[in-house]
């Protein structure tokens, strides 16, 4: 019976005998057995355990059989957790109390007195109950993120230039194996439609596919975002959440901006990728995880460890794979496609079909540096749709800051860059961040930090 010693049993009952005979008995077959002979217990008991069954006398009251006690408790704990498992037991059962004991939310009952192996198999039975509806929860939510990923508006990569073509050979060869990868590159350039086609053409493909943006994450969320809680574990949970560890479980993880993250969480994050396991905070249980991680960032690394603002061994552990996605001002070829792409799906949302662009205007798309990448393009091609009164896009209906955004000083960085076209961005939006995120194509959060990091 050791396999199922993994177990957390609560028995409440008025009888200290019952209870040290209980405990002796399924102590062999549970990892944790708990006795309590006050019912007032039982909230405290709550916040301190996760249990996986709690069972409970339906009377504490001497010459008391009315099982009013048992609903009352019943109720109580359901409050607290409505995903618990309480099985009844009482001395003057009969089959009306056990219908209404089921109806009022308890998973069975027994008599007392009862038979060891019969109170055994309805232990058992009542844990692998609660076991499913932990899975039930945890596939629904990874339902959604499939489902949002399968919807996701900008699925297909275009590029035909060498570096692309490059790119998508590497994503073909690495995509059957599990090793990590590490995806490089400027903002906007793409790297989550990397990364989720690497995830597409992969043996986990019919898995989840689910994306953190560590940017966005802060200091004292950190842990319960990516590795869930229980419920009252600290001031604002309300409920038992997921982690994304768990909601990736024999799928994808994707952590973007990784270079963002403190040195206290790298050394959090290499942990748990080490051991393979998470704990939910408030959980004292290890949940194995089977996950294939790709990460992403706009920061240099390398740079990084030698200023000992990155460990080194967490990037070695996330680099198995590396790949480079270059600038779109390094591949003007691209640049065609991506705007008649961009042409394609925004003419269709704001019902203006037949919409083209000239020749004229597509050179001056191709001259532009877009040091937002991709990203600006978008943006920059939505802009013209919704302001294009015409059948045709020309040159001057693409309002961008050509004075800004051509022939930058070669020995200007990428953090220089970003700093740029951030303080332009803001500028241009009257110093409104919502509207600024939104063109960048961030979080609120995620500028935030940038703005603090730059002293804008």
């Amino acid at each position: 019976m050791t396999d199922h010693k993994h177990g957390k049993i609560l028995i409440v009952d008025d009888n200290e005998d019952l209870l040290k005979a209980a405990k002796i008995f399924l102590k062999r077959h549970f990892a944790q057995v708990d006795v309590e002979k006050n019912p007032e217990s039982i909230p405290a008991l709550m916040a301190n355990e996760d249990y996986d069954v709690i069972l409970l006398d339906m009377n504490f009251t001497k010459d008391v059989s009315s099982g009013s006690e048992g609903y009352y408790w019943l109720q109580k704990i359901l409050d607290i957790d409505p995903s618990s498992v309480v099985v009844l037991i009482t001395a003057y059962g009969d089959v009306q109390m056990a219908v209404k004991a089921i109806k009022a939310g308890a998973t069975d009952f027994v008599l007392k007195p009862w038979e060891n192996e019969k109170l055994l198999a309805t232990l058992l039975s009542s844990m692998r109950l609660r076991e499913s509806r932990d899975q039930i929860q945890t596939l629904k939510i990874k339902n959604q993120e499939i489902n949002q990923a399968l919807n996701e508006k900008f699925s297909d990569i275009i590029g035909q230039s060498a570096a692309m073509q490059k790119i998508f050979a590497t994503v073909e060869r690495v995509a059957q194996t599990d090793a990590n990868v590490l995806i490089l590159g400027e903002n906007g350039t793409g790297k989550e439609m990397i990364a989720r086609a690497i995830h597409r053409n992969s043996p986990r493909k019919n898995e989840s596919f689910v994306s953190v943006d560590l940017g966005s994450v802060t200091e004292t969320l950190f842990e319960s975002e990516l590795f869930g809680h229980k419920k009252g574990s600290f001031t604002d949970a309300k409920e038992d959440r997921v982690g994304r560890f768990e909601l990736a479980n024999n799928g994808t993880l994707f952590l973007d901006e990784i270079g963002n993250l403190s040195m206290p969480l790298q050394a959090k994050l290499l942990t748990v990728l080490q051991n393979r396991k998470v704990s939910r905070v408030g959980a004292n249980k290890e949940v194995p995880i089977n996950i294939r991680l790709i990460c992403a960032t706009n920061m240099p690394l390398y740079e990084m460890v030698k200023e000992n603002k990155f460990r080194q061994d967490l990037l070695y552990r996330i680099n198995t794979i590396e790949v480079e996605i270059p600038p779109l001002r390094e591949r003007p070829e691209d640049i065609d496609d991506l705007a008649l792409h961009f042409l394609n799906i925004y003419s269709r949302k704001y019902n203006k079909p037949g919409l083209e662009i000239n020749e004229e205007a597509l050179a001056k798309l191709k001259k532009n540096q877009w040091p937002g990448n991709i990203r600006e393009l978008q943006h920059t091609i939505e802009k013209a749709v919704i302001l294009a009164d015409g059948q045709r896009l020309k040159a001057s209906d693409f309002l961008f800051f050509e004075n800004e955004t051509v022939l930058h000083n070669q020995t200007e960085t990428l953090e220089d860059m970003e700093k740029r076209v951030i303080i332009g961005t803001l500028k241009k939006n009257e110093y409104n961040q919502k509207t600024t995120a939104e063109q960048l194509g961030i979080t609120r959060q995620t500028l935030y930090n940038k703005l603090k990091k730059y002293g804008i």
